[in-house]
C-alpha cells in the first residue's frame, strides 16, 4: 500500500479526490495525516479531532463491476472492515450504528465518509474516509456521544499499526465486494447492528416520537424499523435518529 502522509491538512477526502482527478494513482493509495483542520462527516457534519492522537485517512479504491445498485454492500464492507480490525484489538461492546458509525459500550469511536465516482451506472472509484478516535482523552462538552479506544481500555495505541491493520481488512472486505458476495457481508453487518432486533425509542425528520424495533436494511440502504402493527417503515439518513 502507498502511504501518503501529512502534518496537517483541510480534509483527507478533499486532498485524495482532487489527486485522483489530476493524476492516476495506485489502488489502495492512503492520505494520512496528523491534523485535519476541515474534516468533514455524513450529510455534511463536521468531524472535530485533537491532533496528533487519532487515526485520520483517506483510501482510494479502484473498481471494475460494481453496480452503483450495490453502493449499500460498499458501506457494508467498509464498515466491517473497521470493526474487524478493532475486534482483534479486543475493544469491548462494539457494534455498527447505521448507517457506518463504530461504537464501544453506546459511544461513537469512529466515523466514515465514502464518496463515489460513477461511471455511467458503475462505481468506478471511491473515496473511504475514516477518522478513529484513539488516545484522545479530553472531548468538547458538546460531543457527549463521543468516546476514543485510549478512554476505553486505559492503553495507548500505535496509530501506524493500527492503519495498516484497518486498511488490511478493508482489503478483505472489499475483495467479498467485488465477488459478489453480498450474503456474506449482509449477514456479518445485521449481526453486529447496533440495536437490531431491541425495543428503541426513535424520532423521525419532524420531531415525532415512536418505539420501534430494527429489522434490516433495505436494497437502497435504508434503515428498516418495525413499528407496533408490525408494519415496517424506511428511513434514509437524517430521517430518524435514536433516543
Amino acid at each position: 500500500m502507498k502511504i501518503i502522509k501529512l502534518s496537517a491538512i483541510d480534509s483527507t477526502n478533499s486532498f485524495l479526490k482532487e489527486m485522483a482527478a489530476n493524476s492516476v494513482i495506485e489502488n489502495f493509495t492512503i492520505v494520512v495525516t496528523d491534523r485535519q483542520v476541515k474534516g468533514r462527516g455524513q450529510q455534511g457534519n463536521s468531524w472535530v479531532s485533537e491532533p496528533y492522537k487519532n487515526l485520520i485517512f483517506s483510501v482510494f479504491v479502484r473498481f471494475s463491476n460494481v453496480s452503483v445498485f450495490d453502493n449499500k454492500y460498499l458501506n457494508l464492507a467498509v464498515s466491517l472492515a473497521v470493526f474487524d480490525a478493532l475486534l482483534e484489538e479486543n475493544i469491548p461492546a462494539i457494534a455498527i450504528k447505521w448507517p457506518n458509525d463504530i461504537l464501544s459500550a453506546n459511544k461513537k469511536i469512529c466515523g466514515v465518509l465514502i464518496e463515489n465516482s460513477l461511471k455511467g451506472r458503475e462505481i468506478a472509484s471511491s473515496v473511504i474516509g475514516i477518522g478513529l478516535n484513539v488516545n484522545q482523552t479530553v472531548f468538547p462538552e458538546y460531543l457527549k456521544k463521543a468516546s476514543s479506544l485510549k478512554l476505553i481500555s486505559q492503553q495507548d495505541y500505535n496509530l501506524d499499526q493500527l492503519l495498516k491493520s484497518i486498511v488490511l481488512k478493508l482489503k478483505d472486505r472489499i475483495d467479498l465486494l467485488t465477488a459478489k458476495n453480498f450474503q456474506a457481508l449482509e449477514a456479518d453487518y445485521l449481526n453486529v447492528l447496533y440495536k437490531k432486533n431491541i425495543p428503541t425509542m426513535f424520532k423521525d425528520s419532524k420531531d415525532v416520537l415512536f418505539m420501534g424495533i430494527i429489522r434490516g436494511i433495505s436494497k437502497e440502504g435504508n434503515l428498516q424499523i418495525a413499528i407496533e402493527d408490525e408494519t415496517i417503515l424506511e428511513f434514509g439518513l437524517k430521517e430518524v435518529s435514536f433516543l
